[in-house]
């Protein structure tokens, strides 16, 4: 029989394994590095370059400038003075995505196109309290740049990101790290991902033979 001095011990030891890896997992929810190492990218990265990229923001999606917890609306955005939604947001696409297509320099052009969907981010009631979630939305359609054949159908592709919160918001904010910049960060990441991703046979999804 174990006694059960031992048997507590082994409990406490175990109780103090598993809160660490919660903090591990938790603080990789945030501001997450690469996506993809070097190796990775190698091993991933399908022979394109992206010859275009075109955004849209549709003016059919709802803008809410209410300052309530979680506000109706398509678009919601407080991270830069009030303006042109619709062309804050385009810009921040364009931007973050940009720099990502900009990694990819294989022999095949393509156009990437990309309809936004949903741009929620929080108010400055939330950003100042309690934090959330940025919640993004994109349709990605993939086109062959010289023949227009399309190699990747639309999709909708969800890109949530953590929002900061009270202390949090404000610290990241001092060490220029405000909204849009982690956001513009954010979306760079994310249209390498999707440009990169393995099919489920584990090929890439774009096709050289669609020419």
């Amino acid at each position: 029989m174990i006694p059960k001095r031992l048997i507590f011990a082994m409990i406490a030891t175990f109780g103090l394994t598993a809160c660490a890896a919660t903090d591990v997992v938790t603080r990789n929810s945030t501001d997450v590095g690469p996506l993809l190492s070097s190796a990775a990218e190698d091993t991933l990265r399908p022979d394109i370059s992206v010859a275009q990229l075109n955004v849209t923001v549709p003016e059919t999606l709802k803008v809410s400038e209410a300052n309530r917890f979680y506000p109706g609306g398509d678009i919601v955005w407080r991270g830069e003075p009030y303006g042109n939604r619709y062309e804050q947001v385009r810009a921040i696409f364009e931007t973050g995505m940009g720099n990502g297509i900009a990694r990819l320099s294989g022999p095949q052009a393509v156009v990437v196109d990309i309809e936004v969907e949903r741009f929620h981010s929080v108010t400055e009631r939330t950003r100042y309290t309690v934090g959330g979630v940025h919640s993004i939305r994109f349709l990605m359609t993939v086109r062959d740049a010289e023949t227009g054949v399309v190699l990747e159908p639309a999709r909708s592709v969800a890109a949530d990101l953590k929002a900061y919160g009270g202390q949090a918001a404000m610290r990241a904010e001092a060490m220029g790290r405000g909204q849009k910049v982690r956001l513009v960060e954010h979306l760079e990441k994310v249209i390498l991902a999707e440009l990169t991703r393995p099919r489920d046979a584990g090929a890439p999804i774009l096709l050289a033979a669609a020419r």
